[in-house]
């Protein structure tokens, strides 16, 4: 890009060494060292424009040749090499890689309007207000510059002056490209294309700069209203730049030397510049940021942001985004369980209130709570998470518990997955007394179980006694009521989940009479309700006996103990393969004891 620049017009002078410019035939009469290298100068071009070098040589008052250390010059040798050009009247151009140097220098060696008209100082001010300061792109340069010349730079306002350029060249951009965007649509209403933006050219810009200085340029278009979405496009530019990119879009951070100490500097600067908006930035990014954050070993506050962030727009996530690796010692567990628990509390615990206003806050969208679609996801989501981590040795069962309680009861509307995850649980810690594995069964509610699931669980060794009962009992629960609606002539279809159990005693068949079909029916009926009441009546021996089978099955292995509890629950007969002798005698226990279920015998 070609920008006007104004430069000195005298011709340039060859030279092989310093001091042949001008007055090449004159002694040189003082000698100037900066960072070790001399310059053999002469004082009269150097004190008609310097006040400092004036300064210095009035201390010398012999004849002989002065030698004068300049210490700390900003810029180095290179810098004051075009001070003195400027000082002997040779032409060189003013650019915007040595702009803020030659505004350093000046101040440095007090070449200002004091001393000399048009002096170097004002001639770089010049150029920095009207040239640099119009274009977005040189701005970016100077500050690059100013890296090594803080914190003169800033003292000098250089600094700022370029950031305030900066945030309003690309707040003016963008509102220029949205009015490039309108257009009339077919009824005449006007509206914005979908056209995506090509204004945001500047976000590769910002990534040269150091972090300190991009912060203050990222703070700066937040206040002048520059679109989150660009913000948001620009931290994860800049992120990926500072720290090693994986193949597969999250951020991996390099441990070598002390690079960790940049970089958890970049982390943490990076999260607290995060626009509050939901969805500024991707939820992989956020989960990258929070694993560079929990290596890393970043403050607290930064990874409760992030985890709250997190929390907020937990429905969109996948599994991989929550499988955490966990960084300390050897004996915990393969992934980091406790940030997943507080992520999936602050999912569960959203609201639309938010006392703290600290603008790195992420701001809900006022929603009191969850959606249920939300919920669902998240429920299944939080179940396969369970049976990922479940095989872990080191996983304690207090962690696991809570990670399946951190959401509402009614999260769940089947609970297959959990189901499963405890029982890939219970198979990789088969040392758990009978009373955890009570514990880890009280989760599961067995009324939400599939058929499928169900009949797995009915037949599963890994449970405990009582968790099998149930099952049992809950399996004869809903045979009854298929063959109660189905006597009272239901209209309606079942649910998917009732209407695949097969009765065992005695299935419907289309090659018969709707006359056979109903007495069928009412035959069945009748001996699924002596069943029943003989069923309720045996629970309770079952109950009294439990506490000696539980001797039993510590001291037994588990095949021979269920080898034993399935022939004493083949004694209840509990499918209706029973004969029908006692079926001649109507029970009035049947009647008593499931007084809430009415059942036609007519």
């Amino acid at each position: 890009m070609d920008h006007h620049q104004p430069q000195l017009t005298l011709a340039k002078t060859s030279r092989h060494r310093y001091n042949e410019w001008i007055f090449r035939d004159v002694p040189s009469d003082i000698t100037i060292e900066v960072n070790g290298t001399a310059f053999a100068l002469h004082k009269f071009p150097l004190v008609s424009r310097s006040g400092r070098i004036r300064k210095l040589v009035s201390e010398h008052r012999e004849p002989a040749i002065s030698r004068v250390e300049l210490l700390c010059l900003p810029g180095g040798s290179e810098t004051f090499e075009l001070a003195a050009k400027f000082c002997y009247g040779i032409n060189f151009e003013i650019t915007p890689s040595n702009v803020a140097q030659l505004c350093c220098v000046s101040d440095y060696l007090e070449m200002n309007e004091d001393f000399s008209n048009n002096n170097l100082g004002s001639r770089a001010d010049e150029y920095l207000n009207y040239v640099v300061c119009q274009n977005l792109e040189m701005s970016v340069e100077v500050l690059n510059q100013c890296e090594n010349l803080l914190p003169l730079a800033d003292e000098l306002k250089i600094v700022s002056r370029c950031i305030d350029a900066v945030a309003s060249k690309a707040c003016v951009e963008q509102i220029a490209s949205s009015f490039s965007r309108l257009e009339y649509s077919s009824s005449g209403r006007l509206h914005m294309s979908r056209q995506k933006c090509e204004a945001d050219w500047w976000i590769k810009d910002l990534s040269i700069l150091r972090i300190d200085l991009y912060q203050r340029v990222i703070v700066a278009m937040k206040c002048r209203g520059v679109r989150p979405e660009s913000i948001g496009e620009s931290l994860m530019n800049y992120a990926q730049k500072e720290l090693t990119k994986k193949p597969n879009g999250q951020l991996k951070v390099a441990m070598a030397g002390g690079s960790s100490d940049h970089e958890r500097l970049v982390v943490e600067t990076i999260v607290s510049l995060l626009p509050v908006e939901k969805l500024a930035v991707p939820l992989s990014f956020l989960f990258g940021l929070l694993r560079s954050a929990v290596m890393l070993d970043c403050t607290v506050a930064c990874r409760l942001d992030l985890e709250r962030r997190i929390g907020s727009q937990l429905d969109i996530a996948t599994l991989d985004d929550l499988l955490i690796p966990s960084f300390r010692h050897a004996g915990d567990t393969l992934f980091d369980i406790d940030t997943v628990h507080r992520i999936l509390v602050n999912f569960s615990q959203q609201d639309g209130s938010d006392d703290d206003q600290d603008g790195s806050v992420f701001e809900s969208d006022g929603l009191d709570s969850p959606s249920e679609t939300a919920l669902f996801k998240v429920s299944k989501l939080v179940d396969n998470y369970l049976a990922e981590i479940a095989p872990d040795v080191n996983l304690k069962l207090s962690k696991f518990v809570a990670i399946a309680e951190s959401l509402p009861a009614h999260a769940r509307t089947v609970h297959d997955g959990l189901y499963r995850s405890i029982d890939v649980y219970l198979k990789a810690h088969q040392g758990l007394s009978e009373l955890d594995k009570k514990k880890l069964c009280k989760l599961i509610d067995f009324q939400k179980l599939s058929p499928e699931a169900g009949a797995h669980a009915a037949q599963n060794e890994r449970l405990p006694l009582q968790s099998i009962v149930q099952v049992l009992y809950i399996e004869q629960l809903r045979l009854r009521n298929a063959l109660y609606c189905s006597e009272l002539g239901e209209s309606h279809k079942l649910p998917v989940h009732h209407q695949s159990w097969r009765i065992n005693s005695g299935a419907l068949s289309t090659t018969m009479s709707p006359k056979d079909n109903y007495a069928s029916l009412r035959r069945e009926n009748r001996e699924l309700k002596l069943e029943l009441a003989r069923l309720r009546m045996r629970l309770n021996d079952l109950e009294k006996e439990h506490v000696c089978m539980k001797m039993n099955m510590e001291k037994s292995n588990s095949r021979k103990f269920m080898s034993s509890f399935s022939k004493k629950i083949s004694k209840l007969n509990l499918f209706g393969h029973s004969s029908s002798r006692g079926s001649t005698s109507p029970s009035r226990n049947s009647q008593r004891t499931d007084s809430k279920v009415t059942v036609r015998t007519e």
